[in-house]
């Protein structure tokens, strides 16, 4: 049956045309020319179709869109475009095949198609938004979403083509052409939604160009110096990517639990990049973290006192990235922060590296007198860096929960480890799989160390005086770290 004689019959009710478009498009989608039977293109059916595919694609859009993203008028004459083209199709099939029917057949069809593909899209764009899809969806999404959006303009020429018997050679440059041309349309307008974030330039307020400075001194100023004869900690934290507040947070809820609980206060020092505590806190560079290390280092004892260190941000291999625009900074090496630990003279030190691939530190940062926790392996990313969240996974489950049930790094790290690895399975992301590493000398130091530490009556903790760590110290002189890498788990 050719497109000429093809006739159709409105029905008397518009839900009746309404689920008969429905169906007309099921069968389309499977390529089916039974489509032709019951699809019924009447103006009325267009226009509800139209508005309903257009609402749909909004609501996709916005639910995709991040926060204080803004109406963007560039992204809705996109998506136009291709309706239109379908509507002109149209027109010029009927006035071809000289049936007037056909005019609006290739665009209810397309239309009632995106707005089935834009609500199933939108359902998947609400799961997410909740966290309930498992990690490797969102690397298919987009595969999918783009096989959405072909396989409905491909599926409509398909069943044309059959109509109007175009032999299968012709048939096969048709899709060809048509898949190439929408997969580079649909590239070239993926930065051009209908709901879109502007870009706003950072801007660094004069004030703290001059606040900074006196941020920072006054923050060093701040460190006392350590009491003979015992053992004290120091805490310092570096909050890296300013983007993200979830870094920030974590930083100053580890110092606080320091501070109050661990009693490091007027022994701290934290460095934060975040768009908005310019004037409130010393920013994390390469230059203030050195200055940090090395005042800690002038006040401490080095056979008596230890550092905790941690740093959170994003990570990629031997990398802690620092980002706080509109300043161009220098990412942290592993390779660096060593370096910078080793020239301020502080001996005894835990650092904790809470960022994807940071596992890549340990072999820097490891040392007799050292032990170095890291949210994942060398090779596997972490989670949690949500502006949502108050702590990364990993942040969570070590600093919040396990170190306030614990009273060893040991135990908390595995503590953590369980609590992330059942986390991230329920999730359904791939494990981290955090890494501890504790350096031969401070096997043996760690546990009067972690007596002070963990001792809630502070004053009447006996110290670990200098001639007993000297001891520990002159008993091997060897590198012997211990890894935990038995522990698959998921981290931050």
């Amino acid at each position: 049956m050719s497109l000429t004689s093809l006739k159709t019959v409105s029905l008397q009710r518009f839900s009746l045309n309404f689920a008969a478009n429905i169906i007309a498009t099921l069968w389309m989608l499977v390529g089916s020319t039974r489509a032709f039977s019951w699809v019924k293109p009447t103006f009325i059916q267009f226009a509800v179709f139209a508005l309903l595919a257009l609402g749909s694609n909004v609501l996709f859009s916005w639910l995709a869109a991040e926060t204080g993203s803004m109406f963007n008028e560039q992204g809705l004459v996109s998506y136009l475009i291709w309706p239109m083209i379908i509507l002109l199709s149209g027109i010029i099939l009927a006035r071809r095949a000289s049936n007037q029917t056909l005019v609006f057949v290739p665009v209810v069809l397309w239309l009632v198609a995106d707005t089935l593909s834009a609500l199933l899209q939108s359902l998947v764009q609400f799961f997410g938004s909740y966290g309930w899809l498992s990690e490797w969806s969102y690397s298919f999404l987009p595969v999918l979403f783009l096989v959405l959006f072909l396989w409905q303009t491909l599926a409509l020429l398909w069943i044309f083509s059959r109509r109007l018997r175009i032999p299968w050679w012709e048939r096969v440059i048709i899709l060809v052409g048509a898949v190439a041309l929408l997969t580079i349309w649909q590239r070239n307008v993926a930065d051009q939604p209908i709901f879109k974030q502007i870009p706003v330039e950072p801007v660094l307020e004069e004030a703290a160009l001059y606040e900074q400075p006196r941020l920072l001194q006054q923050a060093l100023n701040s460190i006392d110096p350590s009491i003979d004869g015992k053992t004290d900690w120091y805490f310092m934290g570096v909050a890296g990517f300013s983007d993200q507040n979830v870094f920030r947070s974590e930083i100053n809820k580890v110092r606080e639990l320091f501070d109050v609980r661990f009693g490091t206060s007027g022994h701290s020092l934290s460095l934060i990049n975040n768009t908005y505590s310019w004037l409130d806190e010393p920013i994390a560079t390469k230059t203030s973290i050195l200055r940090g290390l090395k005042k800690i280092g002038q006040q401490m004892n080095p056979d008596e006192d230890v550092l905790f260190l941690t740093l959170s941000s994003h990570g990629n291999e031997d990398i802690v990235q620092l980002e706080n625009p509109p300043l161009a900074m220098d990412n942290i090496e592993a390779s660096w922060l060593r370096e910078a630990l080793d020239a301020s003279g502080i001996r005894w030190r835990v650092i904790v590296v809470s960022a994807c691939y940071s596992g890549s530190f340990i072999d820097d940062l490891a040392s007799p007198t050292t032990v170095v926790i890291t949210a994942s392996a060398a090779d596997k990313a972490s989670f949690g860096c949500t502006n949502s969240a108050e702590m990364t996974y990993f942040g969570q489950a070590f600093f919040a929960e396990s170190l306030r049930e614990n009273t060893s790094f040991e135990a908390a790290f595995k503590d953590a480890s369980y609590r992330v690895q059942e986390r991230e399975l329920y999730m359904g992301f791939e494990p981290s799989e955090p890494q501890m590493a504790v350096g031969s000398l401070m096997e043996t130091a760690l546990p009067a160390f972690e007596q002070v530490l963990f001792d809630k009556a502070r004053p009447s903790v006996a110290s670990i005086t200098s001639n007993s760590v000297s001891t520990i110290n002159a008993s091997s002189g060897n590198r012997a770290d211990v890894s935990l890498n038995s522990i698959e788990v998921v981290a931050p």
